[in-house]
């Protein structure tokens, strides 16, 4: 039997703009099988967390423009678990909104937030982790984090300093540090005391809403006032008029970086964020000559390190080329450097302004 205070908050409401032109701001990628695995992404994370949460306790937060598409790709949730956000704040708010349905519900819940874009390959050492942080969660007034150990000095993650002073599984955190240079992040790894932010939280509902009470008072009184509401017929109309209202502000800095109650746990499963095309080359399968596929028939002649994806069965011919990202998505085709996967955002500025908006 599962616990039926575990609850989970599937965060899906990002747009994924470094994996144009596959994810685009109608569908993005969390809704796309990146992997060519048979499920898409935000399947996969559903299905990793109702191991340990009761299905109908996972609660996807996501943007109204993507309701459908949260129906059409798990069937079996409710209008209950669905939450929508009518404007996009950052995490902050939509946490805040979501916890406070949450414990109107069930004030003894215990949650985790997780982003729905993530690839994680052993999930019962997931579900064992969370269910070590739940353990302590239940003891403590904490709010916990899953940070990953960091196996070069990445400069697109942010860190998690923890105290080295202690022996204990789980560690208290000094603090979070931005996104660093090369130096600072090689710096990060020599101290070894500094793990990857992977942006997965659990806490016990009483002590989050605790938190943003603290150390967001103007926003918890926003959504404070729409308790009355939640969960009722009345829910909506407040949302709609007062969403918009609330300040663009992360989770991190909202409450994480400000209070003096975070831990973090080292993750023992292998992690991916899938953030960009070069970060789904490092997790796919590669050919005899380093190349990535999904989807596509390939002949190749003195190309390697390529990422290749196209619709099922699209045969390519690539010669001449190394570390190049290409994809082919209808009426779009990308062929671009790997080392300048960071701009394609730029890129898809460029396209939607020469070409129109519907290309993004």
């Amino acid at each position: 039997m599962k616990n039926k205070d575990y609850y989970a908050i599937l965060m899906a409401g990002g747009v994924g703009s470094r994996f144009w032109p596959v994810s685009t701001q109608n569908f993005p990628k969390q809704f796309h099988d990146m992997l060519g695995t048979g499920d898409t992404l935000i399947q996969k994370t559903f299905q990793r967390l109702e191991k340990l949460i009761p299905k109908e306790n996972i609660f996807i937060l996501t943007n109204e423009r993507y309701n459908d598409l949260v129906f059409e790709q798990l069937p079996g949730v409710t209008k209950r678990q669905v939450v929508l956000e009518p404007a996009m704040r950052n995490t902050a708010p939509c946490i805040l909104y979501a916890s406070l349905k949450i414990q109107k519900e069930n004030p003894n819940a215990q949650v985790i937030v997780a982003p729905s874009d993530h690839w994680i390959e052993d999930e019962q050492t997931f579900s064992d982790n969370v269910q070590q942080a739940f353990n302590f969660c239940a003891e403590h007034d904490a709010l916990m984090t899953l940070g990953i150990q960091p196996t070069f000095p990445n400069t697109g993650y942010g860190y998690i300093e923890f105290d080295k002073t202690s022996a204990e599984a789980i560690k208290y955190v000094n603090q979070f540090r931005e996104k660093p240079d090369y130096e600072t992040a090689k710096d990060f790894i020599d101290q070894g005391n500094f793990l990857w932010n992977a942006g997965i939280f659990m806490w016990s509902i009483k002590s989050v809403v605790a938190a943003f009470k603290n150390n967001q008072p103007e926003l918890f009184k926003l959504f404070e006032t729409g308790i009355p509401a939640y969960n009722t017929e009345f829910e909506d109309d407040f949302i709609n008029e007062n969403y918009p209202k609330a300040e663009n502000i992360s989770v991190d800095y909202a409450i994480m970086e400000k209070s003096e109650n975070v831990f973090v746990i080292a993750a023992e499963f292998d992690w991916n964020d899938l953030g960009t095309w070069g970060s789904l080359y490092d997790k796919l399968d590669k050919d005899e000559s380093d190349n990535a596929v999904v989807n596509s028939r390939t002949l190749t002649q003195d190309a390697s390190g390529n990422m290749i994806r196209t619709k099922n069965d699209k045969i390519v011919v690539v010669d001449g080329l190394k570390d190049y990202i290409i994809v082919d998505k209808d009426d779009v085709l990308l062929i671009y450097p790997k080392t300048k996967e960071q701009d394609i955002k730029k890129v898809l500025q460029s396209v939607k302004g020469k070409f129109g908006e519907q290309y993004g």
